[in-house]
């Protein structure tokens, strides 16, 4: 029966097997869901879709898989029973909704002609006041106009006039190659993890209170233990200002979702490449800077780094002194960027400027090249193949 949506999520790419394949036929055979696309939606991408990052290929398989189904008679037919389609109409209908639908004969004429002119068409038709199909003044199809109708395979409303809307669905993007929200962004962190229990006695431990109050015959002897904390040290260096401005908003969700996830997380600011000083705050940046040097002698080699900028810069900030456009440099960002490196072996560099425009930046292969080739782009896909980088 879905034999089709299997070609079609397999075509879009989407790891599918026969026996998810098996799973949703008997799902649909034993009454999960009935007449419903909305449903069966969900049930099929419940059943088919194990992990949520294909969530996004998944829609656009769905959605293709949908509009390629031409006999669209049979197919209606198939999922709308006449009780069914009553139903709905009566369930959704307002009063005053119920009275305009008087303007075609009322609710029974209405789905009695619709019925009959799925038996009478034969192909796809557009414009026209008549036929099912696409523009036009037809009461039933898409993207045209009339007072009340059956809206079907029209991507959301246009008029807002469509008397049972029963093809419309809302979508998510989780594909690998999508920009980053907070949620996606906490699932990927949450793969740079290393519990360990520290600090005071603070949370109930139930096993231990069991077994010291059996062992003192039944005297309550309650007992406490330090809260499982991730234990991973993160150095965040965001590069701000320039070109980086385009991504303030994708490096603010960055930073709020590490915040989250790491309870030891420091953080400091630089402008396209680290060199001798560092910031905490922008706005006293010329003020209150804190030497390179200190930040790589207090914090130690368990600190995993992770530096996050555009790259896009002069060559000459990382090739020479006096290279800054901010400052007069004493030394190159290139050798500071080699001390980054030796100090914190587990360093990564995420990169908000999409992988296919990197060749096209000199600057980008300098610092690839400074940094051993560990780049990721700031997306889903690139951020946990960084945090797998760091985790090794």
């Amino acid at each position: 029966m879905f034999i089709g949506l299997f070609e079609t999520l397999r075509r879009f790419e989407v790891p599918v097997s026969l026996r998810e394949l098996l799973d949703l036929h008997a799902a649909v055979e034993q009454g999960v869901v009935f007449a419903d696309l909305q449903d069966f939606y969900h049930l099929a991408r419940t059943v088919l879709i194990k992990d949520e990052r294909h969530f996004d290929r998944f829609d656009r398989a769905f959605s293709a898989w949908y509009e390629g189904i031409e006999d669209l008679a049979s197919g209606i037919e198939a999922l709308i029973p006449d009780d069914w389609l009553r139903r709905e109409f009566e369930k959704q209908l307002s009063d005053e909704e119920k009275a305009k639908i008087e303007s075609l004969g009322g609710l029974e004429a209405l789905i009695d002609t619709f019925k009959k002119r799925l038996e009478e068409q034969q192909e796809r038709h557009a414009g026209g006041n008549k036929w099912i199909g696409t523009g036009g003044t037809s009461p039933f199809g898409a993207y045209g106009y009339n007072p009340e109708g059956i809206r079907i395979g029209q991507d959301g409303s246009r008029h807002r006039r469509a008397t049972k809307v029963w093809d419309e669905r809302h979508f998510r993007d989780y594909d690998n190659d999508r920009e980053l929200g907070t949620r996606n962004i906490k699932m990927a962190l949450r793969r740079l993890r290393r519990f360990a229990r520290q600090g005071a006695a603070e949370e109930f431990d139930v096993d231990a209170t069991i077994r010291d109050t059996a062992r003192d015959a039944g005297l309550l002897n309650v007992r406490m233990r330090p809260e499982r904390r991730n234990a991973v040290k993160v150095l965040l260096l965001l590069d701000v200002g320039g070109s980086m401005d385009d991504h303030i908003r994708t490096c603010e969700t960055l930073f709020s979702a590490a915040r989250a996830e790491f309870k030891h997380l420091e953080h400091f600011y630089f402008h396209n490449c680290p060199y001798e000083g560092l910031w905490r705050d922008n706005a006293r940046r010329l003020r209150e800077r804190t030497p390179t040097r200190d930040v790589l002698n207090t914090y130690g080699a368990d600190y995993q780094v992770v530096v996050v900028g555009d790259a896009a810069m002069s060559p000459y900030e990382i090739t020479h002194p006096g290279g800054s456009v901010e400052h007069f440099n004493d030394e190159a960002g290139a050798v500071w960027l080699s001390r980054l490196t030796r100090a914190f072996p587990r360093l990564v560099w995420l990169n908000p400027m999409p992988r296919r425009f990197w060749e096209f930046t000199h600057s980008t292969q300098l610092i690839r090249e400074a940094i051993d080739d560990r780049m990721y782009p700031m997306t889903l896909g690139g951020l946990e193949d960084a945090m797998t980088e760091l985790a090794r």
